[in-house]
């Protein structure tokens, strides 16, 4: 098992992240630098897609909630400098944007997997999310064709698992629907 970060670790590592060009997407974790491969087209399509309809139904209910696509920085906690770049982002408290993008939790998170980090989204993140308070986290699993809906419920995550083949509900508009067979079509 590794050591421990010391904090001056910690520290350096940190000044390394913010040191990374605007090119390179990167997240830091609990003190460690996590590098993101390019994303592949469908990923992309998917994104893309998820993005659109979020926010024309946040435009046509005339919701003032804001949906920011990857790469969008969201620094979780106040007091530690866990960053993450979701592929989506939903945010209704605008106290919390700011120009380097998010302070605090998002009201709604959309992670699309990647095969060569699926456990990053489903363990790694899901753990912080959950501490986070987010109240809402999707993993979206294109391979698999697979949505893992999350609902943060008495400080712990319930979820509902969902195919392409669903309308899937958003938690924090029960009259909203992602028509996933809709999407896939586009896919």
């Amino acid at each position: 098992m590794p050591l421990p970060k010391t904090n001056s670790e910690i520290t350096s590592a940190w000044e390394e992240y913010l040191a990374l060009p605007e090119t390179i997407m990167a997240e830091f974790i609990d003190g460690e630098i996590y590098m993101m491969a390019s994303p592949n087209r469908r990923h992309q399509k998917l994104a893309g897609e998820l993005f659109y309809a979020i926010q024309s139904r946040i435009k046509e209910k005339g919701g003032s909630c804001e949906v920011y696509p990857a790469p969008f920085g969201v620094k979780l906690f106040e007091d530690k400098n866990d960053t993450v770049e979701p592929d989506i982002s939903v945010i209704c408290d605008k106290s919390k944007l700011t120009d380097a993008g998010c302070a605090g939790a998002p009201d709604w998170v959309i992670e699309i997997v990647s095969p060569s980090d699926a456990k990053h989204d489903y363990v790694d993140k899901l753990k912080l999310y959950l501490d986070a308070g987010v109240p809402e986290y999707w993993i979206v699993d294109p391979t698999e064709e697979i949505v893992t809906a999350y609902h943060l419920q008495e400080e712990q995550f319930r979820f509902d698992r969902y195919t392409f083949a669903d309308q899937i509900p958003a938690a924090m508009d029960k009259s909203f629907f992602i028509d996933f067979p809709e999407i896939k079509k586009t896919l």
